[in-house]
């Protein structure tokens, strides 16, 4: 299958891919669906349909450039500092001269590939907003002439702010997937986040919030494998097997944290957020006291209404669920909108055998959750309580 797909397509890398891919879905579809009549030429036509969309990514790829190349009014420079094609554009387009939620959200639409009702979730905004917003930057470039230039060794470190925020919400959507009719995990992105990730360590090696970043997602991606049931519905931290968490990412992030730990320097947002999850993923249970001392400097740093809000619920797992509601429920006017909000609070009454009260929360962050396997979730929670 892998030779005749790689002399249709001529590509052997993509054709080997594409088979790999091809046997992957057979193993999720046909102990549930069956075995379908002709297994060899069902495989034959997913890896085609594989490779295919495959291939469309790539031209996908190149039209990314050309679209920032016109619309910076420009032609393509030398690489410069940065070898890939990939990490270049994003700093190439995280353009000092645009305001950081700007200058983020159009680099997630024209290099990301996120759509614009994807990046409006991550930034809790609605969708005309976004869309909204990223015309307005592209007319800001166009108005200002700034220029599509790709920057030198000593630009880099007065654009990590914004290439950081890129990767860290690249990752999120791909770790935690909310377009409909999306897989639940979609490893496309947290693969690619995480080789950018690792690439701009290498550029930046001294930058303590790359490293952190880095930690963050490796300490992230070790959980993967047991955060989906294989009835496809989400896994709390506190019910996943920990025998299934990838002992390597684990070991890796850990060291990372600690390199960071041993530096002595104050450590910045994503660093927090490495340390947090370096204490999730340490011994066989979480520290809630260590996690709420780590928010606790963390609220420092970023006051959000979503870093309370996580600080909430570990105050719920330390202190009672009674002790974290209050808190939540203190963010309502903030985060009526968000989908995890609804869930923390029904969580916490379900806890507290509010019966009534819980499942209309329930019904609130099912109504706004994008994720499948979440959605799936919190509607088995509703429907026992």
């Amino acid at each position: 299958m892998v030779a005749s797909l790689a002399k249709r397509f001529g590509n052997l890398g993509t054709a080997e891919d594409a088979a790999a891919e091809a046997f992957t879905t057979a193993a999720e579809r046909w102990p549930a669906a069956g075995v379908p009549p002709n297994p060899g030429a069902w495989l034959t036509t997913t890896a085609a349909r594989k490779a295919i969309d495959q291939i469309r990514r790539e031209h996908k790829r190149d039209g990314k450039h050309e679209e920032a190349q016109r619309m910076y009014g420009a032609p393509p420079e030398p690489p410069g500092a940065i070898d890939d094609d990939r990490l270049r554009l994003i700093f190439t387009c995280c353009h000092p001269a645009l305001a950081i939620e700007a200058r983020v959200a159009l680099t997630l639409r024209m290099v990301g590939g996120l759509s614009v009702p994807e990046i409006a979730r991550a930034f809790l905004v609605q969708d005309t907003a976004m869309g909204a917003r990223i015309t307005r930057a592209k007319a800001k470039i166009a108005a200002a002439r700034i220029p599509y230039r790709v920057p030198s060794a000593a630009d880099l470190p007065g654009r990590v702010s914004g290439v950081l925020a890129v990767l860290f919400l690249i990752f999120n959507e791909g770790y935690f997937a909310s377009g409909p009719g999306t897989a639940p995990v979609r490893e496309d992105l947290t693969g690619e986040a995480i080789r950018l990730a690792r690439l701009l360590r290498e550029l930046l090696p001294g930058d303590g919030e790359v490293t952190g970043m880095l930690a963050l997602m490796l300490l992230t991606d070790a959980r993967r494998a047991a955060r989906v049931s294989t009835a496809r519905e989400l896994v709390p931290l506190d019910e996943q097997d920990r025998g299934l968490w990838s002992t390597a990412l684990i070991a890796e992030g850990h060291a990372l944290v600690r390199e960071r730990l041993a530096s002595g320097l104050a450590p910045g947002r994503y660093q927090l957020l490495a340390a947090i999850n370096a204490v999730h993923t340490d011994g066989d249970a979480t520290d809630w006291t260590q996690v709420v001392a780590l928010y606790d400097h963390l609220l420092r740093l970023d006051g959000s209404p979503v870093v309370r809000l996580n600080r909430a619920i570990a105050v719920g797992e330390r202190d009672g669920p009674q002790a974290g509601l209050a808190l939540v429920d203190d963010l309502g006017p903030h985060l009526s909108g968000y989908h995890a909000y609804h869930a923390a609070r029904a969580d916490l009454l379900r806890r507290l055998n509010r019966a009534d009260e819980a499942r209309d929360a329930y019904d609130a962050a099912i109504a706004l959750a994008g994720n499948t396997a979440e959605i799936a979730f919190l509607t088995r929670r509703r429907d026992a309580t």
